[in-house]
């Protein structure tokens, strides 16, 4: 992390505070979570006397100022945890105790001696938190213009439904106004850009209250399912890979023996079958796994590429949910190559090159970070050690600038994590080139060798897309729902003056359509001028008007997305346009 985003860190940290001590000037008897600092902001989860509303927003900001103004010190303190015990009772803040009550545990799981342990404190004005900072000296050096409160909204506490239901205040805090006024604005931009609200728009998809999280795909929006996976289908063809289809329930022991079952059964879905337990699958791995094992295997099948766009299904919470970007079934473009270790680093940057050819068709501009062992983990030190040398080691010799997130790998291997850049500067992370040595090791995955003997091979996870749901909703937004010609439902919307010249607009489609290209009529009783709106509004690339001239010298006349004038045009030269402008995918 560079010192800039450090120091906003801290600053967005303390904010959190300002927040929560605004909050108790409002309500005496609020009892608090926790406040972290979050991407761009905070949020602070409170447990409050009644339900917020955005009116309140305004109120705690000025309240928020005021503080701020005063120029309260963050006094930090060391007390034992008996102290901290008794203090947090006294103020009857049970969600704190409970924190006490966690940490003392983690440093007893440390092996840490606990009388000579210590939590701590910080003082803002008359606001006491458990929290170990770091923060500003004080309150004063938050600028009250870069600022402000965003949202409210629900969050279990520690993120278990099981739990009681607090309300959470988001927030956002920059170095200076004017980058308040740029985040503002982008978000202002979000939300005309927003996916659901384009995907109700543009008809592509609708979320039902009967199916929570499981996203209704509508003719138009399968246009655009279908051609991301064609052209996914086409890049991996040209690349070796073989396409592969594997259940979506599969028997409790093969989880276990992924190590799935310990690391993600909290997010999986079961069921009985004979009275034996299954579990629908969150990954696809162990079912290409099964795959692998189920045929004798030489070095000179090796790499062997098995790519699959596989229905998975994960458990997340009802708050979490949100139109195509957290649902709680997708479609993974996995593939996993099966290599010797020999054959990682060319491997990997073949993954890479592949990986900036499909997101370049897009559009999308990406940065990379490199994800080393988590806490949590399966595999030897050796394994670790040597995985992660070799995908630096990758990434170094294509001369690729990467971003070093320790921790953040997966239990069974480092990756390498792909963030693009939509066309407001969001950022989403989606690709990832994962290395295994710990998953062949557990299924015992063998090849023959040179030598005739039996061989560990490695394996490489990786998607692309990541969620094929995300990733379109991502597409939505980044394009603002215009989408380019390739991937547009319509591609041309068809426009005869009047009732005369349908016959004609009738010949001209029947062209279109032998030369494969997605054309729709609108003849209906509006006027041409409402005709065209509604065509803009459905965010069509081209219109195209059919009238008496037209039908005279067989010609159509053009109006491109987005703009005011209009060309003529033969129709097989326009038909040669589009088709190029296809065939590219400009």
């Amino acid at each position: 992390m560079d010192k800039k985003q450090n120091k906003l860190n801290i600053l967005r940290h303390s904010a959190a505070h300002i927040l929560a001590s605004a909050v108790l000037e409002m309500f005496p008897e609020a009892k608090f979570g926790i406040g972290p600092a979050i991407e761009n902001g905070f949020y602070y989860d409170f447990d409050l006397p009644r339900t917020l509303i955005p009116e309140d927003l305004p109120i705690l900001e000025e309240k928020m100022k005021a503080i701020i103004k005063a120029n309260h010190s963050f006094e930090r303190a060391e007390i034992s945890f008996k102290e901290a015990m008794d203090k947090f009772k006294k103020a009857d803040q049970p969600y704190k105790v409970e924190l006490i009550k966690d940490i003392q545990k983690e440093f007893q799981n440390s092996n840490f001696k606990i009388q000579n342990s210590e939590v701590s404190i910080y003082k803002t004005g008359n606001f006491i938190d458990l929290c170990s900072g770091p923060h500003l000296d004080s309150t004063g050096e938050i600028p009250a213009d870069a600022f402000k409160l965003t949202k409210i909204s629900g969050a279990y506490w520690k993120g278990d439904e099981k739990n009681k239901m607090l309300q959470r205040i988001y927030g956002v805090a920059f170095e200076n106004q004017k980058e308040l006024e740029n985040y503002l604005k982008m978000l202002e931009e979000a939300e005309k850009r927003n996916h659901v609200k384009l995907g109700k728009q543009l008809k592509l998809f609708s979320i039902h209250p009967e199916g929570p999280g499981f996203p209704f795909f509508h003719p138009k929006g399968m246009i655009i399912w279908n051609e991301l996976i064609k052209y996914w289908q086409e890049e991996h063809e040209k690349e070796g890979y073989q396409e592969i289809n594997t259940p979506i329930i599969l028997k409790k022991e093969l989880w276990e023996k992924s190590g799935h079952w310990d690391h993600y059964k909290d997010s999986m879905y079961f069921t009985k079958i004979d009275a034996i337990d299954y579990a629908v699958k969150p990954m696809n791995c162990p079912g290409g796994i099964l795959i692998y094992k189920s045929d004798l295997h030489s070095y000179k099948e090796l790499p062997l590429k098995l790519a699959e766009i596989g229905l998975v299904h994960r458990h997340e919470l009802s708050g979490t949910l949100n139109g195509l970007f957290r649902v709680r079934m997708f479609r993974q473009d996995d593939a996993h190559i099966y290599c010797t270790e020999s054959q990682i680093g060319e491997e990997v940057m073949k993954l890479i090159k592949l990986i900036d050819r499909i997101y370049k068709t897009f559009g999308l501009s990406y940065h990379i970070e490199l994800s080393t062992r988590p806490l949590k983990s399966t595999g030897t030190d050796k394994m670790w050690k040597t995985a992660e040398k070799a995908l630096g080691d990758a990434l170094d010799k294509m001369k690729i600038d990467y971003k070093l997130n320790p921790g953040d790998g997966a239990f069974y291997g480092p990756k390498i994590d792909f963030h693009i850049k939509d066309a407001i500067g969001r950022t989403w992370q989606c690709g990832t080139i994962q290395l295994d040595f710990s998953m062949p090791e557990r299924f015992k995955l063998s090849y023959i060798g040179e030598d005739g003997k039996e061989h560990r091979p490695v394996m490489l996870h990786r998607v692309i897309y990541g969620a094929v749901e995300r990733f379109m909703g991502i597409l939505i937004e980044h394009y603002a729902g215009a989408f380019p010609v390739w991937l547009s439902p319509v591609q041309v919307m068809l426009i005869p003056v009047s009732e005369k010249f349908k016959k004609y607009a009738h010949s001209v489609e029947t062209q279109f359509i032998a030369s494969n290209i997605r054309i729709q009529i609108d003849d209906s009783d509006e006027t041409l001028g409402k005709r065209i709106a509604e065509a803009e509004k459905q965010k069509i690339p081209y219109m195209v008007v059919v009238g008496e001239k037209e039908e005279k010298d067989n010609l159509v006349a053009i109006r491109t997305r987005g703009e005011k004038k209009q060309e003529t045009m033969k129709i097989d030269e326009f038909i040669e346009k589009i088709r190029k402008e296809i065939d590219e995918k400009k």
